[in-house]
């Protein structure tokens, strides 16, 4: 009994950990360290190559961020079209609530970055305004924008707005709304809208999250507040708050002691849990929650405890830069799932270089951390230089590494 009960305890304080941006740098660092010692199966480091890298991101960041005022790699930066913000109008009238207006916008925050997996080559969403198709995450930021401020996900369609009716959300309406047919494939189709249809799952099962009497997804913000000391609130805390109130909605993820680890996955030198968290979608989107607790007057303190985000295009910047190589030339040829040693090994690894890289980056630029958090080195940044270097490398400017994507990664 006394064992039973001990193993018990561990499991849910190694469960409890793992749902920690901690355990992410500790867990990615056994990777990391291996490669610097040459005992990954599948990538070698080069360190030498690093501030060639950072000097790119440098020029990148000065050119989009002439002033250096780089704000915080959100969802937000990409609803905005040659200078004109997209999602601002939505929100006008929300200006006299401001806690409606955090809800709502917390909403388009979680339904969009939810549907943001890679669209794949082949896909485009066709701007409404400009008449120009968009592909990739502008295109699916424009074509979740527009889903939502047309009632996508409200059970009122006279307060379009709100996501209180996501229960049941189907590919086909998914499909209809992001223009998917034979000719304009998405890549995760399926995956994307089943997302959608947990979280409605979610928002009705966890009252302490979202609300018991008219449960409700911004309702996450009443929650955060409360949450709060002091109008002050850690970013670790957010991203917390979202990988237990979102865990229900990941599938095929391990469990422990009950509790859905969400992005996290094995690899042998992983050392006495075997498993390697990312939790890449959730800590973007606790990056994106940033805006809308500050404007309802809360300070986020500590963004740099949140780590790099685990995706191809940083991933990508590091490859394509030869800050890591593959070992074996040909895996670039072989469409790879997200559960595998290969796509664990880069993710990891992304995950430290970007720590790393971030001091180089100051140093070129001649700032400071505080003047440049991790966050803000990502938007300025070194997703921006993945994808430059990307299409520069590849026709379609596409990742070194193909991903077979469910839609719920990447």
């Amino acid at each position: 009994m006394a064992i039973s009960s001990v193993s018990e305890d561990k499991a849910r304080q190694t469960a409890e950990w793992l749902l920690t941006p901690e355990a992410v740098r500790a867990q990615c660092a056994l990777l990391f360290d291996a490669a610097k010692n040459d005992r990954l199966a599948h990538f070698s480091l080069h360190l030498d190559r690093l501030p060639g890298a950072a000097a790119l991101v440098a020029t990148v960041t000065k050119e989009a961020y002439p002033d250096l005022a780089v704000p915080f790699h959100a969802r937000w930066r990409h609803f905005v079209f040659s200078g004109e913000d997209r999602a601002a109008p939505l929100f006008a009238g929300l200006a006299n609530d401001p806690l409606e207006r955090a809800r709502a916008k917390t909403e388009l925050a979680i339904t969009s970055v939810l549907l943001d997996a890679g669209a794949g080559p082949d896909w485009s969403y066709r701007d409404s305004l400009s008449g120009n198709r968009i592909a990739r995450s502008e295109g699916l930021a424009l074509a979740s924008l527009d889903l939502f401020a047309a009632g996508g996900f409200s059970a009122d369609p006279a307060r379009p707005l709100r996501a209180d009716a996501l229960k049941g959300f189907s590919h086909q309406r998914l499909a209809g709304a992001f223009h998917v047919d034979a000719s304009n494939p998405l890549e995760g189709l399926e995956g994307r809208a089943g997302l959608i249809a947990r979280l409605g799952e979610a928002v009705e099962d966890a009252p302490q999250w979202f609300g018991k009497d008219a449960p409700r997804l911004g309702n996450l913000v009443d929650a955060l507040v409360e949450r709060a000391a002091g109008g002050t609130l850690p970013a670790r805390e957010i991203l917390i708050a979202l990988l237990y109130a979102l865990g229900s909605i990941w599938t095929g993820r391990p469990h422990m002691d009950g509790l859905s680890l969400g992005d996290c996955w094995r690899h042998p030198q992983a050392g006495e849990t075997g498993l390697v968290p990312f939790h890449k979608l959730s800590q973007w989107l606790a990056y994106s929650l940033v805006e809308p607790l500050q404007e309802l007057g809360f300070k986020i303190t500590e963004p740099d405890a949140l780590t790099g985000l685990a995706e191809y295009r940083n991933g990508g910047l590091f490859l394509d830069t030869g800050v890591i190589a593959l070992k074996d030339s040909d895996a670039a040829q072989v469409a790879w799932s997200p559960e595998s040693e290969l796509v664990v090994e880069w993710r990891a690894l992304t995950v430290c270089l970007l720590d790393r890289i971030a001091p180089l980056v100051r140093q070129e630029l001649g700032v400071q951390e505080e003047d440049l958090p991790l966050a803000a080195v990502l938007e300025g940044g070194t997703w921006a230089a993945g994808r430059r270097i990307a299409k520069t490398i590849r026709p379609g400017g596409g990742p070194p590494l193909t991903i077979v994507s469910d839609g719920s990664v990447f």
